[in-house]
């Protein structure tokens, strides 16, 4: 079986790749920008005959698309989220018109959630912010190609090697740099927003069964930890395993507060840069984020495997190296959420980070 995985180098792609590989007969080629890449693409760029003359030499049976933006501007946003699956679906048809093509797409693109109640692939999608919105254009593209095609609506990913663009790979960040010391403070924005996350590890099982699933998929699956958990939890968890004996300061202000994961990163002996963080552009303004995954279970056998306390384990003990590699350029697959201006926790203003890909 032959499988091509584009943004193969980022954290969700990185994770992918091993769990492919891992498959009796697999033969897992990576494609992207980065120079380690088996085929050459840039999915923001690249012509669909081009593209497709790419795969026509790959010959894929299955594609897996961890490629994406998850910061920058809405151009960037767009011509990665939305124009990449596109494009790539174009190319498809003409070039391995059978091939299955799994793509990662975002619960940003659900918008804002009911509190109490768990978002069903058939829910409206309201995104209220370009990320969403691309990665929901991306969605539509895929979903409406005529191709054996999935996509994985991904919440927000966490576990070993989590990226400092991501929400807990942001704290983890924070309280490393703070130290453990009774001085040590961390001043981060409201923390009253819930989430719901789910280990890159299941997210990486969740790819490899649809990878690997016969006969079609439902269009859109979510994959999620199906629990919606307060930001606040997330920080007093990782908190408690980093054994930080200092002082969260909750709905901080002043310079130190409003510098966001993608705004200035001043951080003095004791008060750590703000994390403003509660997530990312990737779902701005959205305070409550919770997926139905019954239809996973259904069509895949799927469930999460890991708790949340697994995967930040996982997290702290990873210690940031995959982490730095993922933040090279990643998209996350998934819906990991910055809010704008600190309404929602420990993230950017709504300018967003730094252009942030997956080579």
């Amino acid at each position: 079986m032959r499988i091509l995985v584009l943004g193969f180098t980022g954290y969700l792609g990185t994770h992918v790749v091993e769990g492919l590989r891992a498959l009796p007969g697999a033969l897992v080629l990576g494609a992207g920008r980065a120079p380690t890449a088996d085929h050459a693409v840039d999915l923001a760029t690249v012509r669909p005959a081009e593209l497709a003359k790419t795969l026509a030499s790959a010959a894929p049976d299955t594609v897996v698309n961890c490629a994406g933006a998850t910061g920058g501007d809405p151009v960037t946003l767009a011509e990665v989220n939305a124009r990449g699956p596109a494009v790539l679906c174009a190319a498809l048809r003409e070039a391995a018109p059978g091939a299955r093509l799994v793509h990662l797409g975002s619960a940003a693109e659900y918008g804002p959630g009911v509190p109490d109640v768990r978002v069903t692939e058939s829910a409206a999608t309201r995104p209220l912010a370009p990320y969403g919105a691309t990665k929901l254009a991306g969605t539509v593209a895929v979903t409406t190609s005529g191709l054996d095609a999935v996509v994985l609506r991904v919440g927000n990913p966490v576990g070993p090697g989590a990226p400092p663009t991501s929400l807990p790979g942001r704290i983890a960040t924070l309280l490393r740099t703070a130290g453990p010391g009774p001085e040590a403070v961390v001043p981060l924005g409201a923390l009253s927003a819930y989430r719901d996350f789910v280990d890159v590890r299941d997210v990486t099982r969740a790819v490899v069964l649809a990878a690997t699933a016969p006969g079609p998929l439902p269009p859109v699956l979510n994959i999620a930890g199906g629990r919606a958990v307060p930001v606040r939890e997330v920080v007093r968890c990782l908190a408690d395993k980093a054994g930080f004996r200092g002082r969260i300061m909750e709905n901080a202000t002043g310079p130190s507060a409003s510098a966001g994961a993608g705004g200035s990163t001043g951080r003095g002996a004791g008060a750590v840069g703000a994390a403003h963080a509660a997530g990312s552009v990737r779902s701005a303004d959205v305070s409550w984020q919770c997926s139905d995954i019954t239809a996973a279970e259904t069509a895949l056998g799927w469930r999460p495997a890991h708790t949340l306390d697994d995967a930040l384990t996982a997290l702290w003990e990873s210690g940031g190296a995959a982490g730095e590699r993922g933040a090279a350029g990643e998209r996350d697959g998934a819906a990991e959420h910055r809010t704008v201006g600190g309404r929602d926790g420990v993230g950017e203003r709504g300018g967003g980070e730094k252009g942030v890909r997956t080579p």
